[in-house]
């Protein structure tokens, strides 16, 4: 009683929804009016916090421009030789506010070595972020009063607490001249910081 030509027309219309939810994708996917992509500087692989970037950790791209971020680098040169703050994920835009310093950091630069220094209060650690300034001190020998380490250093990354150690990992970069001081005396003395306000 009409049953194989009911049978057609549920094929048809089946066939008809899936060709009308084919072109739809196909639309969506299409750029929109005016949409132009530009070239932004990505992460070719992942970057861990406080890694200073080389010329193969990062690579330019094509990105839809709506959607690229404020302070996007557009050449890979103004991110080679700087250390990042944060991780980074491969295939995310390096923004400036990710990097430390205002040019490639080299041996003689202003923040040139990321240094981890593990403190002994949690509190203080919980209000450190990438980017905080802080001082690093310690204890003179006759324990009167603080002795600094280093000035003005920046905070890259806080590492989560661990049950099994003492006190919050936080990296933080400075001069290469005041780094190995300040590891040193983290291995043998309690090392602390205090922070800065806006400059």
């Amino acid at each position: 009683m009409g049953g194989p030509s009911w049978r057609r027309i549920a094929v048809l219309r089946r066939s008809a929804a899936a060709v009308l939810a084919a072109m739809a994708l196909a639309l969506a996917l299409l750029p929109r009016p005016g949409s132009a992509g530009v070239d932004l500087v990505v992460a070719a692989v992942d970057i861990a916090p406080g890694a200073t970037i080389d010329a193969a950790a990062v690579v330019v791209r094509s990105w839809p421009s709506e959607l690229a971020p404020a302070g996007a680098l557009t050449d890979t040169a103004a991110a080679v030789g700087h250390v990042l703050v944060g991780a980074a994920r491969a295939g995310e835009p390096i923004t400036d506010a990710r990097l430390v310093g205002a040019g490639p950091l080299s041996s003689a630069g202003v923040l040139g070595a990321a240094v981890p220094v593990r403190l002994a209060d949690a509190g203080v650690a919980s209000l450190l972020l990438p980017g905080s300034r802080v001082d690093v001190v310690t204890l003179g020998e006759r324990n009167a009063e603080a002795v600094v380490l280093a000035s003005d250093a920046v905070v890259l990354a806080v590492l989560a607490e661990d049950a099994r150690a003492r006190g919050r990992l936080v990296l933080v970069a400075m001069p290469r001249a005041t780094a190995a001081k300040v590891a040193a005396a983290a291995l043998t003395e309690q090392v602390a910081v205090t922070m800065r306000g806006p400059p």
